[in-house]
């Protein structure tokens, strides 16, 4: 393929925030995984005393594999600790372990944008997957209609990047109030957490910025920004 200039230009802002938003989520939960909280509690402890508190009693707590593999199923009830967090008895896995209990929360009170995330998934997943395949057959055979589909199939993965945005800040601040509100962190402790979440929110800012200036270039390239449009 033939190197465009252009598209470094577009994307290596989103690239380069990509890159110190992961140097600095590994960074913040290093430190506090170094802190040990005042209750004691581990990461899975935490999230079963945040759902308690909330009366969710049908959602499982189990570990899984990964560094920062943690995530929240909202077709099986399961919420899914990696081992650090799990286990650990951390400022850090308290503060991942009820961001991700603060999904369930979401779930279980019928956020509507989770809601809205959720069912975007299917699309965006195939879309993501599919659009490069589009976009490329589309320019290799000068078809305007092929790339038009290309770039409405990326969108919902821009789309599914923008709702998820609000989701995760949403979770976050559940997450600190809770766990404050509990006992489970001291109020001195509470700017280590928010430092963690704060990091890991940047990841998803990071992987949304890449998203919008993909398509940007993608409909730039594709001429319809400058008022050309070709047909098969």
């Amino acid at each position: 393929m033939i190197f465009d200039p252009l598209y470094l230009i577009l994307v290596a802002p989103a690239m380069l925030l990509a890159a110190w938003a992961q140097w600095k989520v590994q960074s913040a939960f290093k430190k506090g995984s170094e802190m040990t909280p005042i209750s004691g509690a581990s990461g899975a402890e935490a999230a079963a005393a945040i759902l308690q508190y909330a009366g969710l009693r049908g959602i499982h707590i189990e570990p899984t594999s990964g560094f920062l593999s943690d995530h929240y199923d909202p077709r099986a009830k399961v919420l899914r600790l990696s081992p650090d967090v799990y286990s650990g008895r951390s400022l850090s896995a308290l503060g991942v372990a009820a961001h991700e209990a603060g999904h369930a929360l979401q779930d279980a009170g019928g956020y509507p944008l989770l809601a809205l995330r959720n069912s975007i998934v299917p699309l965006a997943s195939v879309g993501s997957y599919l659009s490069w395949i589009l976009l490329a057959a589309g320019m290799m055979l000068q078809s305007m209609n092929l790339v038009i589909v290309g770039i409405a199939a990326f969108s919902m993965t821009v789309l599914f990047q923008l709702v998820n945005l609000p989701v995760e800040f949403d979770a976050s601040a559940r997450a600190k109030t809770l766990l404050l509100k509990l006992g489970l962190v001291r109020e001195s402790e509470a700017p280590v957490i928010r430092r963690v979440l704060s990091a890991a929110a940047m990841t998803y800012v990071a992987a949304t910025l890449m998203s919008v200036l993909n398509l940007a270039y993608f409909v730039i390239r594709s001429g319809l920004l400058g008022g050309r449009s070709r047909d098969d």
